[in-house]
């Protein structure tokens, strides 16, 4: 498992170094139906893009077809690095807003809030007034109560 983990760490670093021209992935990008690129790109950008493939990249670039033979990375590794270079950023999103909500839950509403004095607030009003909660990310998981009620209620907060 580690190595494997240490080679699509490696496989992910080659695709972020290795350049190929348009010369030479063009003809592939077309049979693909994907946009010609007019400058020597990285491969990683082209692993983002829907529809290529490491394969299609390694029957295109010597480069990486050495670098993965000479470094005995596997079928496996190749499907591994693949995948997580397709939803890199995704997975970085998903994880900001993990980080975010871990960072609401230490976020204290104090026991005498009045929910009333805000405005902006409709149906969030009755549930949060109801269901008293301690601290906004225990709130943002009320349902109806929307993002925009909490940005309003951290805005009050003074946050």
């Amino acid at each position: 498992m580690t190595r494997k983990h240490e080679q699509t760490a490696q496989v992910k670093s080659a695709l972020k170094t290795i350049g190929i021209t348009p010369q030479e992935i063009n003809p592939t990008l077309e049979q693909l139906n994907s946009s010609p690129i007019t400058q020597q790109v990285k491969l990683s950008s082209l692993l983002t893009r829907p529809g290529i493939t490491l394969e299609a990249l390694k029957a295109q670039s010597d480069k990486l077809n050495n670098f993965l033979i000479n470094n005995n990375i596997d079928q496996e590794v190749e499907v591994q690095t693949e995948i997580q270079v397709k939803y890199e950023g995704y997975i970085e999103r998903e994880e900001e807003i993990a980080q975010k909500m871990y960072r609401l839950e230490s976020v204290k509403i104090p026991q005498d809030i009045d929910y009333k004095q805000l405005k902006s607030f409709t149906e969030a009003v009755e549930k949060l007034q109801h269901i008293q909660p301690i601290t906004i990310g225990q709130a943002s998981r009320i349902s109806g109560v929307s993002p925009s009620d909490i940005s309003v209620l951290l805005i009050y907060l003074g946050r």
